[in-house]
């Protein structure tokens, strides 16, 4: 089972990045995908996450209406495209695959994990 995350850079403030979560080993539209993230000395928190088959989508309220998650399950991917950047949301970024249908905000219900992707946005 793997999660590869990739997509993360340096960017300044205002800007974009896509993030990319590539899965294999496990029946992919099965899960729904959640992206978390932690910043230095900072919990990991729930930033996005999609249901099974794309249909539903949830965010947190300090990303709602800059980020966008999406998911192709023909190429077993998941991305999450970060608009209007902001310093704070500075932090590496991890997918995770839960077997529940709809993407929980709980990551202790999440099953699998990959290695993260580093953001930095400056000010």
């Amino acid at each position: 089972v793997q999660l590869q995350a990739s997509g993360g850079g340096l960017v300044q403030a205002g800007g974009s990045l896509r993030l990319s979560c590539a899965a294999s080993g496990f029946t992919f539209d099965d899960y729904s995908i959640g992206w978390f993230r932690q910043a230095p000395d900072k919990e990991r928190e729930f930033v996005a996450g999609i249901s099974w088959n794309g249909g539903s989508t949830n965010y947190a309220d300090s990303v709602k209406g800059r980020f966008t998650i999406s998911r192709d399950n023909a190429k077993n991917a998941v991305y999450l495209q970060m608009d209007n950047l902001k310093p704070e949301d500075t932090a590496i970024y991890y997918c995770a695959a839960n077997i529940k249908a709809f993407a929980s905000r709980d990551s202790s219900t999440y099953r699998y994990w990959g290695q993260g992707t580093l953001v930095t946005v400056s000010s």
